[in-house]
């Protein structure tokens, strides 16, 4: 098509230099009409990179899009939206939701997104009017589109967190081991999190390749008290592990006692040493050991 762009202009040239005259005629407007030719069909020239898509549109009318990286020719007549394909980041500051229990939490999520049907992202959504603005050339215009998406995506992320956040408790406060929790979940909340990101974008056209939690908290209003209850929490959680503990190391300090028959204890005498073997192995603090050399009567 470009050979016979040229050609165009060549006979269009040819016209005006073997036929001159003094007067408009007939090989003038032949020129004219040459060179206007050549500029409709010069405007069909377009050429793409890979990962980047153009839609067509025929006075109003779809009729598909073009992805064939290389340079082309179509109908000049032709509205050409270009797009593109390539994957782009995004990255939701942390918002305040309550969690399964009403704890307020912050909560932050990444994701990576691009175009998979480009006649949902151009026609399904209003994102020529909101990707409307002062850029005349391409890459302004694409520039525009792809922020219209951006901002889509990021406040149907928004409401898809929300509905994922309450779903869960921030942490197992109950030490039921077998409950998901946003801080447990990892990969399972993030599956759901894709999930849900791409029921809701699919009337767009976008899809969702990855989502993930990149930030989780207390809001500050609780943070502190929460903090004091993990505290308290792993503070009766080392108690039980010692006292666990000093049981069984009393327990093999009786029967020891009693296999090699090294002394004979009453109950009361029993009950006294494992009373004080407790202290001695549950104080925070080392205990002072006491001795008993008898008592003396005096007259």
């Amino acid at each position: 098509m470009l050979t016979v762009e040229f050609i165009i202009l060549a006979l269009g040239v040819c016209c005006i230099a073997l036929f001159p005259t003094d007067k408009f005629g007939v090989n003038d407007v032949i020129a004219i009409l040459l060179f206007i030719s050549f500029l409709l069909n010069f405007a069909g020239f377009f050429s793409l990179e890979p990962n980047e898509a153009i839609a067509m549109v025929f006075f109003g009318k779809y009729k598909g899009t073009f992805k064939t990286t290389g340079f082309f020719w179509i109908n000049p007549f032709m509205s050409k939206k270009r797009l593109s394909l390539r994957a782009r980041n995004l990255n939701i500051d942390p918002i305040k939701v309550n969690d399964k229990i009403g704890n307020p939490v912050l909560i932050g999520l990444v994701l990576v997104w691009r175009l998979e049907d480009t006649y949902r992202a151009m026609f399904e959504i209003d994102s020529q009017v909101l990707a409307s603005g002062n850029a005349t050339n391409n890459a302004g215009q694409v520039a525009g589109r792809m922020r219209a998406f951006e901002n889509f995506v990021k406040v149907q992320s928004d409401a898809a967190l929300r509905q994922v956040a309450g779903q869960y408790a921030y942490d197992d406060s109950n030490n039921n081991s077998e409950e998901l929790t946003l801080r447990s979940g990892g990969s399972e909340i993030n599956e759901q999190l894709v999930q849900k990101l791409n029921e809701r974008l699919s009337m767009a056209g976008i899809e969702v390749v990855e989502a993930r939690l990149n930030y989780l908290a207390y809001a500050p209003e609780i943070a502190a008290v929460m903090l004091r209850r993990q505290q308290a929490s792993a503070i009766i959680a080392a108690r039980e592990k010692i006292v666990e503990g000093a049981v069984s190391m009393v327990k093999m300090a009786l029967d020891k006692l009693k296999e090699e028959n090294i002394v004979n204890l009453t109950e009361e005498k029993k009950a006294s040493m494992v009373g004080n073997l407790l202290v001695v192995l549950c104080a925070d603090e080392a205990v002072q050991p006491m001795l008993n050399t008898g008592n003396e009567e005096t007259k």
